[in-house]
């Protein structure tokens, strides 16, 4: 590990600042990324600047039933708060997915969606990366391919974003509350992750500075209505190979609205909106969750590779969202 400077401003502004005025400044949450990353070599920061207990660590209600959640809430009391479990059950969930309770206690809600996009190849320093090196090259491309991207992907980078929460973060029109160098902004959740092109090392669309203060989740009724379901290689501890979080509204056997988003297929938490367009108006039948499946993965492109590819990610992702929907539908009609 590269020896670093540390620091503990008083209060989030100075913490800005501390980074702003550093290009190798790093910020440091709860560190159950960037602690392994420093160790691994793939991190060298020259200061690392402690914000973990300067950010709001409550969840405040605002108008409607919408909630701030504050940055420095940990992932497990953030899945154990009763009104995430009953207003946005599909966050709940995805938390209670994601790693190991050991990491959810550390883990806060600004750092969770702020992981690194990466794959074996970015964490191994022996190998060309170009999000760890602009410009060597991506080891993916025609190498060992099964946990990559479908969608989204370029010849620069094959990475799928990590985050379970950041799934049900963009199926619930999250946004999101920074605090930069020039003052605070709100970003759509939606709009925070950035796909690969030709600067796959920009994995959101923060500059360097800028800091998460708070996710305000929106009132959304059909919220109360959903779910996440992840299919893994093994029960827990697991990245998704694909996942997805959805909620729905249905009258009278007809989908009247509904949010969805995939993980495990694409260097962002990939908000489906091809197949929420097939889903509203049409009725909750498995000719249509399959139709809605079909229109999202139209420009699905997996990758070969000497341990088969990842091709089976579009029939595997096709069957979680009809069972995820029909899930929901079942529910909806007791």
């Amino acid at each position: 590990m590269k020896p670093f400077d540390y620091r503990s401003p008083a209060d989030p502004a100075a913490a800005v600042r501390s980074v702003a005025g550093n290009p190798a400044a790093v910020f440091l949450g709860g560190g159950t990324n960037l602690v392994d990353h420093l160790k691994l070599g793939v991190a060298a920061p020259d200061l690392v600047v402690h914000v973990a207990d300067l950010l709001p660590a409550g969840i405040e209600e605002l108008d409607g039933g919408a909630l701030r959640i504050g940055a420095g809430v940990r992932n497990s009391d953030l899945a154990a708060d009763r009104r995430v479990r009953e207003r946005f059950p599909v966050l709940s969930q995805a938390l209670l997915s994601g790693a190991s309770g050991q990491l959810r206690n550390m883990a806060t809600t600004g750092g969770n969606p702020l992981q690194r996009t990466r794959c074996v190849y970015f964490q191994d320093v022996t190998t060309a990366c170009n999000k760890r090196q602009p410009g060597s090259g991506c080891s993916a491309v025609g190498g060992w391919t099964r946990h990559h991207a479908i969608l989204g992907a370029s010849e620069h980078c094959l990475a799928v974003h990590p985050s379970d929460m950041a799934v049900a973060m963009a199926a619930l029109d999250a946004e999101v509350r920074v605090l930069g160098p020039d003052g605070e902004r709100t970003i759509p959740f939606t709009g925070l992750h950035r796909l690969p092109a030709d600067t796959p090392e920009r994995d959101t669309v923060l500059e360097h500075g800028d800091l998460i203060t708070a996710i305000d989740l929106p009132a959304l009724p059909l919220a109360r209505r959903s779910a996440y379901r992840k299919v893994r290689d093994r029960a827990s501890y697991a990245f998704a190979l694909v996942s997805v979080a959805a909620a729905v509204d249905v009258r009278d056997g007809v989908i009247t609205d509904a949010r969805v988003a995939f993980g495990g297929v694409a260097h962002v938490p990939w908000r489906a909106h091809r197949a929420e367009r097939v889903l509203r108006g049409a009725p909750a039948t498995e000719e249509t969750y399959r139709a809605a499946a079909d229109a999202e993965l139209a420009d699905a492109r997996p990758a070969d590779g000497p341990d088969g590819g990842n091709a089976f990610k579009i029939p595997l992702l096709r069957r979680t969202l009809a069972a995820t929907l029909r899930g929901l539908v079942r529910e909806d009609a007791r």
